[in-house]
């Protein structure tokens, strides 16, 4: 049971989502209800209430911000005369309309199969009401929806093979990543939180960016410039939402691996938003259905955007918040910033750097004039924090190194001193 505050926040985001979709919303209301009927999902009452409304509007459309049956869903649209939708069918109606590339389609075709195959229940009880055969001979009707349901099958097929092979080369590409030197941190967060415009400050994204509900849905990497120099891989991902259906999260599973494979996780919160805490259990809930972030060992680092929004005192009490958090070793790193302005944006790029070397090493090693190999490995795979050539040809480096690098240089160069 939804309090009013929530109640309003998930009707004003269902509002924003039927933007997202160009949809003109000529009427919205909460309407509580004591219990959900089977057939209709309203009272009779409320049925006849918002029928009268849609004549008034001439409405061909309506949006029921929550899981309708398939039968719930024909018996509305008897009622009304008018197109009905819930929430997971809005969902799918943008990710269709977003989609840009292949990957990006696929997935959404799944999900929009794997929908209609549930909607298909008495789409043909028009065709069931003629007489059948005896014995094994079905009638008609059965025939048409067994028939629709093959079809749906093999399509549902043919989607999960491909998408499949999607993700055998997504597989191979991270692998690949894996043995490059740069780290991977991968941007996550409440759907319009601000990723994508984080996304193309801290790199040169040039991705879409816009105040709208999952503006934008398929992957994108970019090269990420930390101050010392050394070079990050930026992964900007699919929004999340609140109550995201179980198929979404299933067909975008090979996008949604992206955030599992990352060295470190930028969550991204619109720290205006007066439910914000609750937006980020959201977002843990569906890290949490992916087996990745905090509960599974992965470092996090939230990113509280929107700083602008905020009133002068409450901007001071949030970054105060915020760097008491740093300064505790048990908390997660959270950093206050203004995507709009730049605000903390410089400081957000030195605490990237902070999380994704807080368990490096660092090695002091002696090079002799034969170790050269050895030398320019290092140079390019460490930050190199001090070097001291000397006269007897001895060079002595002081490198941080991560954890697997120190692995692969002693696997390497194991007659180096340290």
């Amino acid at each position: 049971m939804q309090d009013v505050s929530e109640a309003t926040y998930s009707l004003d985001e269902a509002i924003n989502l039927a933007d997202a979709l160009e949809v003109e919303v000529c009427d919205s209301e909460i309407a509580p209800l004591r219990e959900i009927n089977a057939a209709n999902y309203f009272g009779k009452g409320k049925i006849e209430e918002i029928k009268a409304k849609v004549n008034a509007h001439d409405a061909t459309l309506v949006i029921i911000n929550g899981s309708l049956s398939p039968i719930q869903q024909r018996n509305l649209e008897r009622s009304w005369k008018a197109k009905v939708i819930d929430r997971t069918g809005l969902i799918l109606e943008i990710f269709a309309l977003r989609a840009a590339t292949k990957e990006g389609r696929l997935q959404v075709e799944l999900a929009r199969q794997e929908y209609e195959r549930s909607r298909l229940v008495r789409t043909w009880t028009h065709l069931e009401r003629q007489k059948g055969g005896q014995g094994f001979l079905a009638g008609p009707g059965e025939t048409q929806i067994e028939s629709d349901r093959r079809m749906l099958a093999d399509k549902i097929g043919r989607l999960k093979r491909d998408l499949e092979q999607v993700r055998r080369t997504r597989g191979l590409q991270r692998e690949k990543r894996k043995r490059a030197p740069e780290r991977i941190v991968a941007l996550i967060g409440y759907t319009n939180a601000g990723k994508s415009s984080l996304f193309n400050i801290l790199t040169t994204g040039g991705v879409f960016a816009k105040d709208m509900l999952f503006a934008t849905l398929d992957t994108t990497h970019r090269i990420l410039e930390l101050p010392s120099g050394k070079p990050a891989v930026l992964s900007d991902t699919v929004g999340f939402i609140s109550d995201l259906p179980t198929d979404l999260i299933t067909a975008f599973r090979a996008t949604l691996e992206e955030v599992k494979e990352a060295d470190l996780l930028l969550h991204v919160r619109d720290i205006a938003d007066e439910l914000t805490e609750t937006r980020k259990d959201d977002v843990l809930k569906v890290l949490d259905a992916i087996g990745a972030g905090p509960a599974h060992g992965q470092d996090i680092v939230e990113v509280w955007n929107k700083a602008d929004l905020l009133s002068e005192e409450a901007l001071a009490q949030v970054i105060e918040r915020a760097e008491a958090m740093r300064d505790l070793t048990d908390a997660d790193a959270s950093y206050v910033v203004s995507c709009l302005s730049g605000e903390g944006i410089e400081t957000l790029r030195e605490g990237i750097e902070t999380a994704l070397t807080s368990d490096d090493e660092v090695l002091n090693l002696k090079f002799g004039p034969k170790d050269y190999a050895a030398r320019a490995w290092v140079h390019q795979n460490g930050t190199i924090l001090s070097e001291d050539p000397r006269r007897t040809g001895i060079s002595e480096i002081s490198v941080r190194l991560s954890v697997t690098d120190v692995g692969k240089f002693r696997a390497r160069y194991p007659n180096i001193s340290s």
